[in-house]
């Protein structure tokens, strides 16, 4: 059985440098939803209809409105539909999909890698962690190019402020690797941690295997991989 086609109306949009954008999506009711999960937008591009999937960034909680972060790749006729959207266009989706969720905070330590625009599903993840009282610390590993500040910066910023158990780092995305074996391979022997690692391309596999080879149980090492 096909899965049921829902449909949303773009509200609003929020440029995050010029080739990242926000897309704020109007639901006609609350979509039921997990942190992490992500919808498959299906987009008519030319005589085709494209599925694309995306991340949520927003959290259940927020109700009626997803927001979508999406990156602009060259060449790509998925995300050039959408850059071209107008405010109050009708966007088709299915979902919602996949299991790199949290629905709370895990009962031990968790370190959060985002490379990138990553931080759309793991952004809610920290939030619902956050609001279910942790007793373990939470960490997130955030990479970017280092030419602009990190996507959600200053809203990462105040929950690191306002939350003792909840610490924020970043680093540039070349350097992503040896800073995830030099914190949490090479400095200790401790192998309870659980990790949620989300980015685009080969790093995302990259480190799921080296944590895993340095002895991190395969389920503490959950992945999304664009």
């Amino acid at each position: 059985m096909a899965a049921p086609e829902l449909a949303a109306r773009l509200e609003r949009v929020v440029d995050h440098g010029a080739e990242t954008r926000a897309f704020f999506l109007r639901l006609p009711a609350p979509l039921v939803f997990r942190p992490g999960q992500f919808i498959s937008c299906l987009l008519p591009v030319g005589e085709e209809r494209l599925i694309r999937p995306y991340s949520i960034a927003s959290s259940p909680e927020e109700g009626d409105c997803l927001e979508l972060v999406v990156d602009r790749v060259p060449g790509g006729p998925g995300s050039h539909y959408l850059f071209g959207l107008q405010i109050g266009a009708t966007l088709r989706f299915t979902g919602p999909w996949g299991t790199f969720t949290l629905d709370r905070a895990p009962a031990g330590e968790a370190v959060f890698i985002a490379d990138g625009t990553g931080i759309a599903p793991i952004r809610p993840m920290l939030r619902r962690a956050l609001a279910s009282a942790p007793t373990h610390p939470l960490r997130l590993l955030h990479a970017g190019d280092g030419r602009a500040p990190p996507l959600y910066h200053e809203e990462l910023l105040q929950l690191a402020r306002t939350n003792p158990a909840f610490t924020l780092d970043h680093v540039e995305s070349r350097t992503l690797l040896r800073e995830v074996c030099r914190r949490w391979i090479e400095s200790d022997t401790d192998r309870t941690r659980h990790f949620f690692i989300c980015g685009v391309g080969l790093i995302v596999p990259t480190l799921r295997d080296s944590l895993r080879q340095a002895g991190y149980a395969r389920r503490a090492v959950q992945y999304e991989k664009w």
